[in-house]
């Protein structure tokens, strides 16, 4: 579907300044990166440490699986955060959920790092553990929502692509500050055995810092200007769920599954498989700790800069023209990246993540434009939060797990490599049957266009002002250079 005059039906972002959306643009890459580094950091400690810290009575194989799964399990409760996320997002706003989920996830992922071992409490240990990686789940699915529809939803319509890539920036940044921060300590600060013994608490305990400047930086900014004017006219859904789900159930399914590809491969990563993996003193390939990590760091730079260019691209060629240019080399390289991993070269590893950080970049940059635009101005937040905790659960929550017991069950990773590429054909043919909608109209004004032609099979056309009507005729030209 394409895009709306720019007049009187245009975007409500255009009341912002560029000041405002670079600020915003800025808090939010600062706020998501704080979050992630605290939802990563564990999924690094789980790979390295968590299995004999909290779970060894298990035995050694079992407690691997029990570890990944407890990164997995808090994806379970993500739908959690973004109901309430997005119920109270699109009734009190964007910003009062962005601070709350913000200081959610920086009080469980501190209080991680004071909690007694298995050693010392017993069965108490993990189960506190898991209760705190629940509140992780929570905080996450909350705060993705928020983030990119304050990033988008100040941007101009012509670079919602670049702007709404910022929140998408601060996944890899966090990945990349909970690898380096690791990696410092099992390779300077506390190496060897002292990071078993009290070197993996530090990483957590930094999170208290880096949540006051994450708190500061998000309490400057100000309101989403879409949810003030749906304020200022009283105009929020008494139930945003309940509608989304009546409404637009298959929407969010489709927009799940596009993530979803996405999620199962980028958890190779960020879910602490390939770190488990090449780090295994008893596996096939046996690389030093230290090492992995630093080429994990290298990774997610490079993550972070084709995150960045899909953003350029996403508004140059469309969302979903970036979305299957990304799924492609995704499918291209989920074989050589266990190839060369198998190498035991750690400058061969790199090199096979690298190639593989290609296509996870352009298949997450354009991920909130492109999932604001399919969903209408009420429910928006509800609609965005949703579908990425879902897609979340149906790829990511439980990848590293299902790597795991694959190398165990078949002693190759090709396995792997085969339930990746099924996952990415999945994800490709759900970008196949949404529709690019670059530019629409995202104000409460436009709410009747942005209610229908989502889905290539929806035909629908909706306007709700005389502009709008009047825009329809010159949506390809004088539209498409607002």
């Amino acid at each position: 579907m394409a895009i709306s005059s720019g007049t009187a039906a245009g975007t409500r972002s255009a009341k912002s300044t560029p000041t405002d959306t670079r600020k915003v643009a800025i808090a939010t890459l600062i706020g998501t990166t704080v979050e992630w580094y605290d939802f990563f950091i564990y999924a690094t400690a789980a790979g390295l440490v968590f299995s004999t810290l909290f779970f060894e009575p298990a035995g050694k194989e079992l407690a691997t699986l029990v570890s990944f799964a407890s990164v997995g399990l808090s994806f379970l409760f993500r739908p959690l955060g973004a109901f309430l996320a997005g119920h109270y997002g699109d009734k009190i706003g964007r910003k009062a959920m962005l601070v709350l989920t913000l200081l959610l996830m920086g009080g469980a992922t501190t209080l991680i790092g004071v909690l007694p071992t298995h050693a010392t409490a017993g069965i108490w240990a993990p189960i506190m553990l898991l209760l705190l990686r629940i509140i992780q789940g929570i905080s996450a699915g909350g705060e993705w929502g928020g983030a990119v529809l304050m990033s988008v939803e100040h941007a101009p319509r012509n670079k919602r692509g670049l702007f709404g890539s910022f929140p998408q920036l601060g996944v890899p940044l966090g990945m990349l500050l909970a690898s380096g921060v690791t990696a410092l300590m099992t390779g300077v600060i506390s190496p060897g055995d002292e990071f078993v013994q009290w070197g993996w608490r530090l990483p957590f305990l930094l999170s208290i810092v880096l949540i006051g400047v994450g708190f500061l930086v998000r309490m400057s900014v100000s309101e989403s200007p879409v949810f003030e004017e749906i304020a200022e006219k009283k105009q929020q859904t008494q139930m945003p769920i309940v509608e989304l789900m009546k409404r637009h159930w298959k929407l969010v399914l489709l927009a799940a599954l596009v993530f979803a590809g996405n999620s199962a491969a980028g958890y190779m990563t960020t879910g602490g498989f390939i770190l488990n993996y090449s780090t295994n003193p008893d596996g096939p390939v046996a690389l030093d700790r230290t090492d992995v990590l630093l080429a994990v760091s290298g990774s997610a730079a490079l993550w972070f800069i084709f995150t960045l260019v899909s953003g350029f691209m996403a508004d140059r060629i469309g969302r979903k023209k970036t979305y299957l240019i990304g799924f492609a080399c995704l499918a291209l390289t989920v074989f050589p990246l266990f190839w060369l991993i198998n190498s035991g070269n750690i400058w061969i590893l790199f090199l096979g993540m690298a190639l593989f950080t290609v296509g996870l970049g352009l298949t997450y940059g354009p991920q909130a434009a492109w999932y604001s635009e399919i969903f209408p101005a009420s429910i928006r937040f509800s609609g965005v939060s949703v579908s990425y905790a879902l897609g979340a659960i149906i790829g990511g929550a439980f990848a590293p797990t299902i790597a795991s017991a694959l190398v165990k069950a078949t002693g190759t990773t090709a396995a792997v490599s085969a339930y990746l590429l099924v996952m990415i054909v999945i994800a490709a043919a759900a970008t196949m049957v949404l529709r690019d909608r670059p530019g629409i109209d995202l104000s409460i004004h436009n709410q009747a266009e942005q209610e229908v032609g989502a889905t290539i099979f929806d035909k629908r056309r909706g306007a709700s002002t005389d502009d709008a009507v009047a825009g329809s005729a010159v949506r390809s030209g004088a539209g498409a250079r607002a």
